[in-house]
């Protein structure tokens, strides 16, 4: 069961190298953003997988705090774009 969890990790880690590539080349800050949502749902993902086949409790802390981290990250993107980018207002008439 060990191999097989370790065999998941990599494949993970092969999808977030899949991501950095995303990242590099993004045609807008969008793309590049959910590419870095992309890093931490897998990174979270990864770091649950490892913690379970090492049988280590203190690797899921610091996945709930990589959780959190992309969390406010995304938080701070949608900010930033939102004060970039004023939507349209429609007169009335």
């Amino acid at each position: 069961m060990t191999t097989f969890l370790f065999i998941v990790a990599s494949i993970l880690l092969l999808s977030l190298l899949i991501g950095l590539f995303r990242v590099w080349r993004g045609p807008n800050e969008a793309d590049r953003m959910l590419a870095a949502q992309l890093f931490g749902t897998t990174g979270v993902a990864t770091l649950l997988i490892l913690a379970i086949a090492t049988e280590q409790r203190a690797i899921i802390d610091i996945a709930f705090i990589l959780a959190l981290l992309a969390a406010v990250a995304t938080i701070a993107f949608v900010r930033r774009v939102g004060r970039a980018r004023p939507a349209k207002r429609r007169k009335r008439s």
